[in-house]
This record gives structure tokens, sequence and C-alpha cells, in this order.
């Protein structure tokens, strides 16, 4: 069983205190407390990544079709996708 990063000790730190393992939201459901939601109109979608090149928490996936989208389990409702999207295909809404 491999320790966590949480719980070494600053002797085993990386010099610099890098972090060496991103997306640390991934390990928990971060998503159910946002306020807003990503929806998508795709039919927009030119398919250029930019979305998640931006999406601090790396929770932007290319699905299916080719297009990208958030995972909501793990995406925090910050709207930095909706800002950079250059097609205008995210609407950040309210949570329901």
């Amino acid at each position: 069983m491999s320790k966590s990063e949480f719980e070494l000790t600053w002797q085993e730190l990386e010099p610099g205190c890098i972090v060496t393992e991103p997306g640390n939201a991934v390990s928990y459901k971060t998503g159910d407390w946002r306020s807003q939601r990503p929806t998508y109109k795709f039919e927009r979608c030119i398919k250029c990544g930019v979305c998640q090149l931006f999406c601090p928490e790396g929770c932007i996936k290319k699905n299916e079709d080719g297009c990208f989208e958030a995972d909501l389990y793990h995406c925090k409702g910050c709207g930095i996708c909706a800002t950079e999207c250059p097609a205008y295909v995210i609407t950040m809404e309210d949570e329901a």
C-alpha cells in the first residue's frame, strides 16, 4: 500500500514542494458543493480542447463524439471553461 501525498514526511517531499500528483480532486466527489454547472450546445463545438486546457481541476474529457465535457462528479462550477470557450459552447446555469 502506498502513501498518499498527505502522509509524506517533509523529508520525502520533492524539492520545492512540487505537486507530483495533479488533479487531486479525482479521489473525491468535489462537484457536490458547486452552485453552478456547465451546460453545452455541442452543435457549436469545434473540438479545440481549450476548455480542457484551462480547467483547473482537469475534469474535462473528450466524449464519444469528440467534444469536450466536464465530469460533474469533480466539476466545481468555477466557469473558467465557459469564459475561455471560443465557440460559446458552454454556459453556466444555477444548480437545481
